[in-house]
């Protein structure tokens, strides 16, 4: 893997450890990193070696998200009229969103440990996730409110899908902080774990469970599920008939039911 400057890229098997890795700086989003985290995601899609991928925070904490520095260099230095700053952000925006919409289209189930603080761009970046597991004294809060502006990167839209449209209101009017029990209790963890240690050894199992499945029945799974996310129910059951006329006829259907009437575990090319 090349060197990043703001992720640690490591493969466990079948299994991608992406860690934000800043901690001098509460794993903060700087312009760097909404950059490396394309590059690093769009790897993991294109890499059939890679079946899965966890995302975590090194040191203390998940994420502060958005790095304020980059948020005051976007502001300054505009001498433009109006429409065109007004063109200018808005591009800057779509950019930002990209970098977690490629999260969320991966191919590959995308597993958040969350530990310490998961704060502003951090709830967009695992609301991209497929699946969310915390310590139990994680903290998280949607805080763009209390910086005076509406969360852009994907929170309002994705996290009422995952949590509830009232819920996610609460959150996202008062700012106020949540911790891992909470979190599972409104179902935006899945589980929580006493401590760091624990939560990545736990997470790591789950996601090498994932990657013992058939790769084409994951990647099928995720198209459907997203799919039907957007779209009516009629849209998604025509959607999945003519996704497996062709993936009916694969060899990992083959092989698992041989696997399972001979009572051993299957093997699945990649």
């Amino acid at each position: 893997m090349p060197d990043y400057k703001t992720l640690l890229v490591e493969q466990v098997g079948k299994v991608a450890h992406v860690q934000i890795n800043r901690p001098e700086k509460i794993n903060a989003m700087n312009r760097e990193f909404w950059l490396e985290i394309i590059e690093v995601f769009n790897w993991i899609d294109e890499t059939p070696e890679v079946r899965c991928a966890v995302i975590s925070g090194a040191g203390k904490h998940f994420s502060a998200g958005i790095d304020l520095q980059m948020l005051a260099e976007a502001s300054s230095g505009m001498d433009q009229d109006i429409g065109r700053k007004a063109e200018a952000i808005r591009r800057n925006v779509l950019q930002l969103q990209h970098s977690f919409n490629v999260i969320d289209r991966c191919r590959k189930p995308v597993i958040a440990a969350i530990h310490g603080y998961c704060i502003g761009g951090a709830i967009d970046l695992i609301s991209a996730c497929d699946m969310r597991y915390s310590t139990e004294d994680a903290s998280f809060s949607i805080k763009e409110i209390d910086m005076g502006m509406a969360a852009d990167v994907g929170t309002l839209q994705r996290l009422p899908r995952i949590i509830g449209d009232g819920m996610m209101r609460e959150l996202a009017y008062t700012g106020r902080a949540v911790d891992g029990h909470e979190a599972a209790r409104i179902g935006l963890v899945n589980r929580t774990w006493s401590d760091h240690i624990q939560l990545i050894a736990g997470v790591m199992e789950l996601a090498q469970t994932i990657a013992s499945k058939s790769p084409l029945a994951i990647r099928g799974t995720k198209e459907m599920i997203r799919f039907s996310r957007d779209h009516s129910v009629e849209d998604g059951l025509n959607y999945i008939a003519t996704w497996n006329a062709a993936m009916l006829q694969s060899d990992d259907l083959k092989a698992a039911v041989m696997a399972h009437m001979s009572k051993q575990a299957p093997k699945f090319a990649d």
